[in-house]
């Protein structure tokens, strides 16, 4: 969730519900959009036991499409991502981003894909990896592992755990990047990388990069376009106009013209288009 929404309303999400087609492709840890969106409609003519998707409503639909083209790995089986061919970096990042997908698997908030349940931040974990290999085009390996990382086992660290009032907020949204830092080194450490990319990895994370830094732009822009895409409607449910507008035109100066681009590009439900265009008009 980009951080100008995160710090403004703070209150849990009512997850959403889509149905994709079956069956789900083996995960490759580097695969482009264009790539995910190929093999996704190819399954849809081709597959056997294929079926068209189907959702509840136009807020499941952009959610059903943003999985389409986002998410790296099999949100069918929602497992770790096991790579199916060898990923530009190599093992030791294979091997990261297996730890972390280990690690955010047993979430037990979830969402529901095909008639399963699935972890959200392994989900969104995902969906965010594959914003930053869109945005930038040569990725760093350490902004891929932060966009991985980012929410790890998030949910140790619930919102009623710290005191109620935007102060109490702030403090939980702080100590939750201290704790996702962490527990990438930890993972990282284990996979054996260097003390520089652990270091770089954890500044991302906790957003210390300079305000100029691509790669945190990037790691921003993507944020916001998995929330837009996945959380914007339940966001608006839970807030008055006034202060909706005030959000989205806030979220909208921090982001990069490419993922404003991006972000009214996207398969958004008709209100939720027509709740941005007011804002920004």
């Amino acid at each position: 969730m980009p951080s100008i929404i995160a710090e403004t309303l703070p209150f849990p999400f009512v997850p959403v519900t889509c149905t994709v087609p079956r069956p789900c492709w083996g995960s490759a840890t580097r695969c482009s959009s264009e790539r995910i969106e190929a093999r996704f409609m190819g399954g849809l003519a081709e597959a056997p036991g294929s079926r068209s998707m189907s959702t509840n409503d136009s807020r499941n639909l952009m959610a059903c499409r943003a999985f389409m083209r986002a998410i790296v790995g099999s949100v069918c089986n929602a497992g770790p991502a096991v790579p199916d061919t060898p990923h530009r970096f190599g093992p030791r990042f294979e091997r990261a981003i297996a730890l972390i997908d280990e690690a955010n698997a047993p979430d037990p908030v979830t969402i529901e894909v095909d008639g399963r349940t699935v972890p959200k931040e392994l989900t969104h974990a995902r969906m965010l990896t594959a914003w930053v290999e869109r945005l930038l085009p040569e990725p760093g390996e350490a902004v891929l592992l932060a966009a991985r990382a980012h929410h790890i086992r998030r949910w140790e660290s619930p919102r009623d755990s710290f005191p109620a009032g935007r102060r109490g907020y702030l403090r939980w949204r702080r100590d939750l990047q201290l704790r996702h830092a962490a527990h990438a080194r930890a993972l990282l450490e284990e996979a054996g990388y260097d003390e520089d990319t652990i270091a770089r990895v954890e500044r991302l994370i906790r957003k210390e990069t300079p305000k100029r830094d691509p790669e945190g732009q990037a790691f921003e822009d993507g944020l916001t376009l998995v929330f837009l895409e996945t959380q914007l409607h339940d966001f608006a449910l839970q807030t008055d106009p006034e202060t909706m507008a005030g959000v989205i035109q806030k979220t909208w100066r921090k982001i990069s013209p490419e993922a404003r681009e991006l972000a009214l590009a996207s398969d958004l439900a008709p209100e939720d288009r027509a709740l941005i265009e007011r804002a920004l008009a």
